[in-house]
């Protein structure tokens, strides 16, 4: 009777055992296909992407230098699939174009893109969203970029009209001043970007931290270190903050950086910077450098 009792409750164990054993495989599993579904975002891209442009006179530009950056570093398949320019523009006046001519959204319909890249002159707007929506509806690994300033003006004042003729003086300006000014507008800009992914129920918007590489490229001018560089005035065409090569090589490496998730750090002299004999590798160095370090340092930029 003993033996059969004994018998009985090692059965019972053993079952017991199997079945808390099995949770825990059950409980692990997720974790594992979790973590190797974040090395898969997290990891370089060396397919080539097909991208798609919407902005204006701060941004346009990036599309032939970020096409030759892919082209030297071997992804010869990048495409350009379209370019949306309207100078001056906010995200939706892209978003509002008619139909009929609204490449962009035929595109995205299409399924034809794997990055959109928008450029709010000032503060986001509800046109990220919307872009957005409609992307991850055709393509629901489609990601979209937000470029990230450097503040015209130097001076945060989100207003329109946009007050393009202000006289400013760029060399007058001091780091500290300048972090102050521009951490309202980060702040501003993440919280919304945050409030888009959190609708959107995933990462698909990331920011491009253009603004924060310029800070760190003026500190180093003040500093003397910005070979080829002695004024910060040199980054701009104007007061307004248009960008002469040297900035729009460093804000091209920023998209490089977020856009293929690797460092641009190695790659030959863009023509861009190919005008002037000041602006060498040093210079190009120092200014892939410093977006690498923005963009790996920016939780939003989709790049650990």
């Amino acid at each position: 009777m003993f033996g059969s009792i004994r018998s009985g409750f090692w059965l019972r164990a053993a079952a017991l055992f199997l079945a808390l054993l099995a949770c825990n495989l059950l409980a692990v599993t997720p974790t594992l296909s979790e973590d190797a579904n974040s090395d898969q975002r997290n990891a370089p891209i060396t397919k080539g992407q097909r991208v798609f442009t919407c902005g204006h006179s701060f941004h346009v530009w990036v599309v032939p230098i970020l096409s030759e950056m892919a082209k030297a570093a071997g992804i010869s398949d990048h495409q350009v699939v379209g370019v949306s320019s309207i100078g001056g523009s906010r995200v939706i006046q892209h978003w509002d174009v008619p139909e009929e001519k609204n490449k962009a959204k035929q595109a995205l319909r299409a399924g034809n893109v794997d990055v959109l890249t928008l450029s709010p002159i000032w503060l986001p707007d509800e046109g990220i969203e919307k872009f957005a929506k409609l992307a991850l509806e055709h393509d629901p690994n489609m990601r979209v970029t937000v470029q990230e300033y450097w503040l015209p003006n130097d001076t945060y004042v989100p207003v329109y009209p946009l007050q393009t003729r202000k006289k400013v003086d760029h060399n007058a300006a001091t780091i500290a001043e300048l972090r102050k000014q521009h951490e309202l507008y980060f702040h501003d800009m993440d919280e919304y970007v945050r409030g888009v992914n959190k609708q959107l129920g995933k990462e698909a918007v990331l920011i491009v931290p253009a603004g924060q590489a310029v800070l760190g490229l003026r500190e180093k001018i003040i500093a003397g270190q910005a070979p080829g560089l002695k004024t910060q005035a040199e980054l701009f065409a104007d007061s307004w903050g248009h960008p002469t090569p040297p900035l729009k090589a460093l804000a091209a490496y920023c998209h490089f950086a977020v856009i293929y998730r690797r460092s641009p750090v190695g790659l030959p002299l863009p023509k861009v910077l190919a005008s002037n004999p000041s602006w060498d590798d040093k210079l190009n160095r120092l200014l892939q450098e410093l977006a690498w370090d923005a963009v790996i340092h920016h939780p939003l930029s989709g790049v650990k």
